[in-house]
């Protein structure tokens, strides 16, 4: 795969961790509203980078995810019933995610990835790897239903 053609799918991952992390800091705001948006937002950051195997390498973020792990591994386990409905992008952002990293040569850490969120029940086992057009359809049709994604013009015409 061409770096371009891996841009693009990583892009594509990022529509469906964007969308993840909004629907899961409005569902922390209201399981949580004695806290503050920012711990709000910060705890839905934490969150997504735990899925994802990444890590904020600011201090301010990690120290806030080490001291929250707990509270982060509950919400984890909790995505399958309070976010059906983005299993399949989740699974298949994550998917790519690993796929993307494997092509850049990038260390198998998400191996690791994959494995604690079949654990939490998040990846969907039973479906099957997605191929990247497919993918890219997904992406958009869930990105535009949450306004994410603009529908574009064919080329060569105006707006």
């Amino acid at each position: 795969m061409d770096r371009e053609f891996i841009q693009a799918l990583r892009e594509g991952v990022d529509v469906v961790r964007m969308i993840f992390f909004v629907r899961m800091r409005d569902h922390l705001r209201e399981r949580y509203p004695e806290k503050d948006k920012k711990f709000t937002q910060m705890l839905a950051g934490a969150i997504l980078n735990e899925l994802f195997g990444t890590r904020n390498p600011e201090k301010a973020f990690s120290d806030f995810a080490d001291e929250n792990i707990g509270l982060i591994r509950k919400e984890l386990k909790e995505v399958p019933e309070n976010f059906e409905d983005l299993l399949i992008p989740l699974t298949d952002a994550l998917r790519m995610h690993f796929l993307c990293n494997h092509q850049e040569g990038l260390p198998d850490y998400s191996l690791n990835v994959l494995a604690r969120a079949r654990d939490y029940g998040i990846l969907l086992e039973d479906r099957n790897a997605p191929l990247p057009k497919g993918f890219m359809e997904l992406v958009y049709r869930v990105g535009k239903a949450y306004g994410l994604v603009r529908e574009q013009a064919p080329a060569g015409t105006a707006h």
